[in-house]
């Protein structure tokens, strides 16, 4: 058997898993993402961090293996992190919350219709600013591609496969944002769009402790993944931190959770 067939198999093995429901949270899941000091770049960074502070939120256990190649193991290829549970692959925030919560891990199953659309629209808001932010300056910018993003991400490859990865994986990264209308975009425009989402999440949390009053969702665990992740990661433009340090809620959250779920302090 090929290992096309193979991931075909376990792709649709995992569909009806979470349409049926079947079974308790997998025994030894293993969460696989790019290495955390030399390797890894906001984009990935910010969905890692999602992806485990939605475990830790839901009390499901994991442990967390770093590997070099781990976007070339993810099922949906440049996918990270992507779980292994059980006999299932799962990458990507959105499928793994899916694939919990058709085991029956829901941060947000007590929530009404109302607040279920809001969390999907600011979800969604997150996904299609944020992260397209975040791979703008990584990919886009030049300055920062240069002194950055291309020592990072060929560093755990030799030459001259570091040349030719970074090259590839920079033309899949505009082309992603071209498809989004985010490649004409100037820096400045970026930031706006970074500014007005900010703004909005800011507005909709309030005074509330999480999104949703007194426990953390979905929501909170996505939001936290990207702002955590920008405000902590050096770039050679502050600006994209500044923007959300200018919003002292959404800062808070981020500390909230951080001390709740890390048992640490960094911000």
């Amino acid at each position: 058997m090929t290992d096309l067939q193979t991931s075909g198999i376990l792709a649709k093995e995992c569909l009806r898993t979470q349409i049926c429901g079947e079974g308790e949270w997998p025994k030894n899941t293993v969460l696989y993402q790019p290495y955390e000091t030399e390797q890894i770049l906001l984009p990935d960074n910010s969905k890692c961090l999602s992806v485990k502070t939605f475990l830790k939120m839901a009390d499901l256990e994991f442990i967390v293996e770093a590997r070099e190649n781990a976007e070339y193991m993810s099922p949906h290829r440049g996918k990270v992190p992507f779980i292994k549970a059980g006999q299932f692959l799962v990458a990507d925030f959105e499928p793994i919350v899916n694939f919990a919560q058709s085991k029956g891990y829901s941060l947000s199953s007590n929530l009404d219709e109302h607040q279920k659309w809001d969390l999907r629209v600011y979800m969604a808001l997150v996904n299609n600013v944020l992260l397209n932010a975040e791979i703008y300056v990584t990919w886009k910018h030049e300055p920062t591609y240069n002194d950055l993003t291309k020592p990072r991400y060929g560093s755990v490859y030799s030459f001259p496969l570091n040349h030719w990865a970074t090259y590839y994986k920079r033309c899949e990264m505009l082309s992603h944002l071209d498809v989004l209308d985010w490649k004409k975009k100037s820096l400045d425009e970026v930031f706006k769009e970074v500014e007005k989402i900010c703004e909005s999440l800011s507005n909709f949390l309030g005074d509330k402790k999480y999104f949703f009053n007194e426990k953390p969702t979905e929501l909170d665990a996505l939001v936290f993944g990207h702002l955590f992740s920008i405000i902590t990661t050096p770039l050679l433009n502050n600006r994209f931190a500044a923007i959300i340090r200018a919003y002292d809620n959404l800062v808070q959250l981020c500390v909230r959770i951080e001390t709740e779920f890390y048992q640490s302090r960094f911000l």
